[in-house]
């Protein structure tokens, strides 16, 4: 090919395609018709001067989908990518990605166990109906009574019982108790005992994973003693249900875990669906320890969080 054509393909293909010129506008400039216009272009195409990319968001998210799936052996991951890096924002959009998730497995008979936050929230908000019979919502972890702090738990709730016409099991306890006698009474109360073994037994879990910081909710309510704080500030990489882990997925602090009402960390890996929620820069270790130790088999985050995920070490 000579010269001369090269150069007017190339001249062509930076007018079309770089400067936005129409090919009716392309033709008036190097004086030839817009169907020589419209030849040429596709001859700098097959030329390979031309190569024309389309970048699919969600095709990356399903490529970054496969890979959290293969490394970590999870038997769902989700992907959503968000338009700005922002907590508030990275919440909706996994929010979301979770709702629809939820409502494509959700069958007549189930049981659903949530937790509650800022998070289980607006997976509720993005819930859509689905007819479905003999749902049961139960909730796996205890509430905070005095806190002046939103944790949206019954309106969460809530919002899932009215997505699947279920009915709802609400746990009117705190989430800690000062003492392990208390928790043995309560445990010993068979009503409450019906309760705990419901979210034991839910063969659908969803929750997030929070983050063990001096702000957090918890820690500002007062329910740790100094020794409780300085254990879970020295191994914690967060926390399920109020349930403190460490990198590993491990238990931190036994003698707190006594004292905490809700769903066991066991539970969560014998669960049919358990379903984690989570993204963001500061919960990077808490998922990493959750989805390595088996806690969760399903995973929803957002594209950045994922990215990290994988280019860390296992």
């Amino acid at each position: 090919m000579n010269s001369e054509k090269i150069e007017k393909m190339v001249e062509a293909a930076k007018l079309y395609h770089l400067m936005d010129f129409s090919q009716m506008e392309v033709a008036k400039k190097l004086g030839v018709s817009r169907p020589t216009v419209s030849k040429i272009l596709q001859q700098a195409r097959e030329e390979g001067i031309v190569e024309i990319k389309i970048m699919d968001p969600s095709e990356n998210c399903r490529m970054l989908e496969e890979e959290l799936e293969e490394k970590f052996g999870l038997k769902k991951a989700i992907v959503v990518s968000v338009p700005l890096y922002e907590e508030n924002v990275v919440k909706q959009a996994i929010g979301k990605g979770a709702a629809d998730y939820v409502s494509s497995i959700v069958n007549d008979g189930d049981t659903i166990g949530i937790t509650w936050g800022t998070t289980m929230y607006q997976v509720a908000l993005h819930l859509k109906h689905k007819s479905v019979r003999d749902v049961k919502i139960i909730q796996l972890k205890g509430g905070v009574s005095h806190s002046q702090n939103k944790t949206y738990a019954s309106e969460a709730l809530n919002l899932f019982e009215k997505a699947f016409d279920a009915k709802l099991y609400q746990l009117p306890l705190p989430a800690i108790v000062d003492h392990i006698v208390v928790k043995q009474a309560i445990d010993a109360d068979r009503h409450i005992r019906k309760l705990l073994t419901l979210g034991k037994e839910a063969n659908i879990a969803i929750y997030t994973v929070g983050v063990p910081q001096n702000d957090s909710l918890l820690f500002q309510l007062g329910y740790f003693s100094e020794e409780d704080e300085k254990v879970i500030s020295e191994h914690a990489v967060g926390d399920i249900a109020s349930r403190f882990f460490d990198k590993d997925g491990h238990i931190c602090n036994p003698d707190l875990n006594a004292r905490t009402i809700g769903v066991e960390l066991d539970d969560l890996k014998n669960k049919e669906h358990s379903i984690l929620v989570a993204g963001g820069l500061k919960k990077i270790d808490g998922i990493r320890g959750a989805i390595k130790s088996k806690m969760s088999n399903v995973l929803i985050t957002d594209a950045n969080t994922a990215k990290i995920l994988l280019n860390k070490e296992t």
